[in-house]
């Protein structure tokens, strides 16, 4: 189970990235912060308008020195037939995860559905899960959240509620 503070679940697979297969695993981010996100399929209805949220806002990620990394459990093909008949903007890795293990590791796996819930962690250049979230098959994520979380979790400060960037922190006594 994903504990915050603690080290994330180490996970290697296949992805589908601009054209190409290729192995990803963690330990490809060391060094970086990782925007980690699964996504129940392709080819539905509420998903591709995440992969396309996150596309939209890569750069903002990258200038952050975060990378972004999707997952679903379909099969690299399913994931480069949908990319390059609908999702043409998307630069970032998507991991297959057909054998449900790295869904199952993050908690993520309805098991009755057979697919991964919405999930979203956020790792440090160490590995370490900072942020975790999971919603609703049918509940989208909104990025500038995610941006926003990403940035308290770089300040290392303490972020008091709705706090945004350019905001005063907590001082702490």
């Amino acid at each position: 189970m994903i504990r915050i503070g603690k080290p994330a679940p180490n996970f290697s697979a296949q992805a589908y990235q601009k054209g190409e297969f290729k192995e990803v695993s963690l330990q490809d981010y060391k060094g970086k912060w990782l925007v980690f996100f699964f996504y129940p399929l392709d080819f539905t209805f509420v998903c591709p308008t995440e992969l396309r949220a996150f596309a939209a806002q890569q750069n903002d990620f990258t200038a952050m020195d975060a990378e972004i990394l999707a997952c679903s459990v379909d099969s690299v093909y399913s994931h480069k037939a949908w990319v390059e008949s609908d999702l043409k903007e998307i630069q970032y890795p998507i991991l297959s995860d057909m054998t449900k293990t790295i869904s199952r590791d993050y908690g993520v796996l309805d098991d009755e559905k057979a697919v991964a819930h919405r999930g979203l962690f956020l790792i440090d250049p160490d590995g370490v899960v900072r942020y975790s979230t999971i919603t609703d098959m049918g509940i989208g994520r909104g990025t500038d959240e995610v941006l926003r979380v990403l940035k308290a979790s770089q300040s290392g400060e303490l972020c008091p509620a709705n706090w945004n960037p350019g905001d005063d922190h907590i001082k702490k006594a």
